[in-house]
């Protein structure tokens, strides 16, 4: 693996496709990519889709991180010794928009959030908060700059000097990560927060504003 991380994702399917003796015809049939397109990929004359790199990975055996580095996106297994500033680990995963297939509305998620925004001012909304962040943090068990971004959004969501209409921006994030039918499926964390940065970097906008 060591050897393949300096490699760009051309040469490295390349090199896949020689060690486990495919041709790029095999493994379009073992894909069911066309085989044109996994041409195209391995010469630098088409970007790999998320669902592409999903299948490359299963059928070259290979982790799809790696295949996720040599595609130019940075996954930051290697800053684990330096703290990321969560703002800059949102932006990371806001680079990696354009390998899903379908482009997602920014529009969308801000709907979504408008909506929010108005059920945690509601009680209801309120104790939805206060009893469900916690346990999807549990459920999930995910870690790493992102998750604790969300972790200190809560914290001011719950400490009652916080104004009201912060508590509500606040809650309005905090809502879309608990309650919101993803924009954006979850292949896999980071990737399947995407939207859910979008809705904090959203929300964090608005308070700096204020």
């Amino acid at each position: 693996m060591t050897e393949n991380k300096n490699k760009t994702l051309g040469p490295l399917l390349k090199s896949l496709l020689d060690k486990h003796s495919l041709s790029m015809r095999k493994l379009g049939a073992l894909t069911n990519i066309d085989t044109a397109t996994i041409s195209r990929i391995i010469n630098g004359k088409q970007k790999a889709n998320l669902k592409h790199l999903q299948e490359f990975s299963k059928h070259l055996r290979t982790p799809l991180e790696e295949l996720l580095e040599a595609s130019g996106i940075d996954i930051g297994h290697e800053k684990v010794a330096a703290p990321q500033d969560p703002m800059h680990a949102i932006q990371d995963m806001l680079n990696m928009a354009e390998m899903f297939d379908q482009p997602f509305s920014r529009e969308q998620i801000e709907r979504e959030l408008t909506r929010y925004e108005q059920y945690a001012k509601t009680q209801q909304g309120h104790r939805l908060i206060c009893d469900e962040f916690q346990k999807k943090m549990d459920n999930e068990e995910s870690v790493g700059p992102f998750i604790d971004h969300l972790k200190n959004m809560h914290h001011q969501y719950m400490d009652e000097s916080t104004p009201a209409e912060d508590r509500a921006i606040l809650g309005s994030a905090l809502l879309y990560y608990i309650l919101a039918t993803d924009v954006i499926p979850d292949y896999m964390f980071p990737i399947g927060y995407l939207d859910d940065a979008i809705a904090v970097q959203i929300a964090l906008n608005r308070l700096k504003k204020k």
